[in-house]
C-alpha cells in the first residue's frame, strides 16, 4: 500500500471519514446513547434526608429477613447515595459493597423488550408480527403478536405459578425453555390475545425463542449488542443454564422454603445462592449491579436506545391497577417513574427513573420471601423521601405530585411482609 504523499492527503482522508461517520449517525434509527437528564449535583443528601433513607433500608432489611442490600438513589437537584448495607451472609462478617452483583429477576423483561424494539428499528421484525411466524407449528400461540408478548396481553398463562415450589426448593435444576413455555401454555389463560393484562414469564421466554430464530443470535450477544455494549454495562450478563453462581462478588441469596401448595414455611429460610438462571431465561435470568442498572433504567425512561417511535411505543401502557399504574412494553410506570421490579429465589430488586427530574432509584435485597410488592413499596418509600429533598439551585427540576405518600409506602411494606420477624 502506498503511503500518502503529504499531510494534506491525510487530512482529507480524516475529513472524509468524519463526514461518513456523521452521515451514518444521521441515518441510525436510534436516539443518543446517553440519557438526556438534568445534571447531577455533586455530594450527598442533607443529614435529614440521609437519616430517613437509612431508616427506610434498615426497616426493609429487617422486615424481609435480608442480611444485605445494595442501593443507589440519585436526585439531580439535591444529591445522591450509593451504598452496600449489611453482610453478604446471614451469620457472616463480610460487608456488602455497592458494586456487588445480584440476580435482577424480572428486571430482565424490559431489556428483552428493548432488544425487540431495536430489531424493529432495524427492520428485522415488526411489533405486530405473529409469534407463529418465528415459531412455526408451535401450539398455543395462534393469534399472538410480539407486541402482546411484551405487553403481557397475550392471554398466555404464567409457568411460575405451577413451578415456583420447584424453583425455590430445587434451584439448581436446569430447565429447557420448551418445558417452561409448555407449562405456561398449559396453565389457566388470562384471556384471549389482546384482551387484558396478565403478567406472565411465559411471554418473555417465548419472545426470546422467537427472536433467536429471527436473528440467528444468542441472547447474551443480543443484550451485548443492543444494550450492554452501548451503555458500558460491564457487570451485566445472561449466564448460561449451567452457571449456578452469580458472576463476580455478590451477597448470598436467601428464600423461605415452600410447601407442596406453594405456601411459605416461615422459619425455614434456605440459601439459594446456587441457582440455574434457566428458570428465568429472557424473562428473569439476568444478573447486574446498581451502576449498570442505573445506566439502563435511565436510558429506558428517556428512550435513548431507541427511535422516537419505538420509545413512545414502549411507554404507551395499559392500566394495571390504580390510575397511576400502567404497563408498557416490558415497562412498569408508577406515576412519573418508569422501570420494573423483580423477584427470583434469593433476591428482590427494583429500578425506576423519572425522565423529567432525573430521579433514579435502584435497590436490591438478598431475601426474596416477600416478593415484588414488597420491593416496589420500598422503592416508593425511597422516592417519596427524596422527592421532598430541597433543591440546591433555584429553578432545578424536581419531582412533583407523587400519587402516594411515604406513610402509604410504609403501610404497603408492612402489608406485604410475608414472614414477619418475631
Amino acid at each position: 500500500m502506498r503511503r500518502p504523499a503529504s499531510g494534506t492527503r491525510r487530512i482529507t482522508v480524516v475529513a472524509l471519514a468524519s463526514i461518513v461517520a456523521i452521515l451514518l449517525a444521521a441515518c441510525t434509527p436510534y436516539g443518543s446513547s446517553g440519557p438526556q437528564l438534568p445534571t447531577q449535583v455533586q455530594g450527598g443528601f442533607t443529614s435529614e434526608v440521609q437519616t430517613k433513607l437509612d431508616a427506610a433500608m434498615t426497616d426493609a432489611m429487617k422486615l424481609s429477613g435480608a442480611s444485605g442490600a445494595v442501593v443507589g438513589v440519585w436526585a439531580p437537584w439535591a444529591g445522591s447515595w450509593v451504598s452496600g448495607l449489611g453482610r453478604t451472609t446471614a451469620k457472616g462478617s463480610v460487608p456488602v459493597s455497592a458494586d456487588m452483583t445480584f440476580r435482577i429477576a424480572e428486571n430482565t423483561m424490559p431489556m428483552t423488550c428493548t432488544v425487540l424494539l431495536a430489531l424493529v428499528d432495524e427492520g428485522k421484525v415488526k411489533l405486530d408480527d405473529q409469534v407463529s411466524k418465528y415459531l412455526p407449528g408451535f401450539v398455543g400461540v395462534d393469534g399472538v403478536t410480539l407486541r402482546e408478548l411484551c405487553q403481557n396481553t397475550s392471554g398466555i398463562g404464567d409457568y411460575v405459578g405451577s413451578l415456583n415450589t420447584q424453583f425455590v426448593n430445587n434451584p439448581t435444576r436446569q430447565w429447557p425453555e420448551l418445558e417452561l413455555v409448555s407449562d405456561g401454555i398449559a396453565a389457566a389463560p388470562f384471556g384471549r390475545p389482546g384482551e387484558k393484562f396478565g403478567l406472565s414469564a411465559t411471554n418473555f421466554v417465548l419472545l426470546g425463542m422467537a427472536l433467536e430464530n429471527a436473528t440467528g443470535s444468542g441472547w447474551q450477544d443480543l443484550y451485548q449488542k443492543y444494550i450492554f455494549g452501548r451503555l458500558g454495562m460491564t457487570s451485566s450478563s445472561l449466564p448460561s443454564s449451567g452457571v449456578l453462581d452469580v458472576p463476580g462478588k455478590h451477597p448470598a441469596g436467601y428464600a423461605t422454603a415452600l410447601d407442596a401448595a406453594g405456601a411459605p414455611v416461615c422459619g425455614t429460610v434456605i440459601d439459594v445462592s446456587s441457582l440455574s438462571p434457566s428458570m428465568g431465561a429472557t424473562a428473569f435470568g439476568a444478573v447486574s449491579n446498581v451502576s449498570d442498572l442505573k445506566a439502563f433504567v435511565e436510558s429506558l425512561a428517556t428512550g435513548s436506545l431507541l427511535s422516537e417511535k419505538s420509545a413512545k411505543a414502549q411507554t404507551s401502557g395499559v392500566s394495571i391497577g390504580a390510575s397511576w399504574q400502567r404497563y408498557g412494553l416490558g415497562v412498569t410506570m408508577l406515576g412519573p417513574l418508569r422501570g420494573s421490579v423483580g423477584a427470583i429465589p434469593g433476591y428482590l430488586s427494583a429500578m425506576f427513573s423519572d425522565p423529567s427530574s432525573g430521579l433514579t432509584v435502584v435497590v436490591a435485597l438478598n431475601n426474596s420471601t416477600s416478593g415484588e410488592p414488597f420491593i416496589q413499596a420500598l422503592t416508593q418509600r425511597l422516592v417519596s423521601i427524596v422527592a421532598k429533598a430541597p433543591a440546591e439551585q433555584s429553578g432545578a427540576k424536581v419531582v412533583t405530585g407523587l400519587p402516594w405518600s411515604e406513610e402509604q409506602a410504609v403501610a404497603a411494606l408492612q402489608a406485604n411482609t410475608v414472614c414477619p420477624p418475631a
